[in-house]
């Protein structure tokens, strides 16, 4: 693998999870506020795009790599996304939600030694 292509696998990844803290963000927005709000629109906006940009580049690599080979590192998406909700929308992180993250990680090592 060249280093540009962990680059495109980094950013799709990286657009990814952040596209799910942005939307989840936006959606919590719009139990308090209404959907027709300019703040609500602008972050699904935000959310949409960063899936797209996501997607494309998954698409991408999908042309090169065998997907699984790719896979593991989307299934990195499970932890960056769980300690960033942690992180940054303040959400809790039960012991067994932990031991679920660790154990995909495991996985993810194992699937990528082989």
């Amino acid at each position: 693998m060249t280093f540009l292509a962990f680059v495109f696998i980094l950013v799709s990844l990286v657009t990814f999870v952040a596209a799910q803290l942005v939307l989840k963000r936006a959606m919590e927005f719009s139990t308090t506020h209404s959907m027709r709000n300019s703040y609500f629109i602008s972050r699904i906006a935000l959310g949409v795009f960063l899936m797209t940009i996501s997607f494309f580049l998954t698409l991408g690599l999908l042309q090169r790599f065998d997907l699984s080979y790719l896979y593991p590192f989307q299934g990195l998406s499970v932890i960056f996304i769980t300690v960033l909700a942690a992180v940054v929308l303040k959400e809790k992180v039960s012991v067994r939600l932990t031991i679920g993250a660790l154990l995909i990680t495991a996985g993810i090592v194992l699937v990528s030694l082989s």
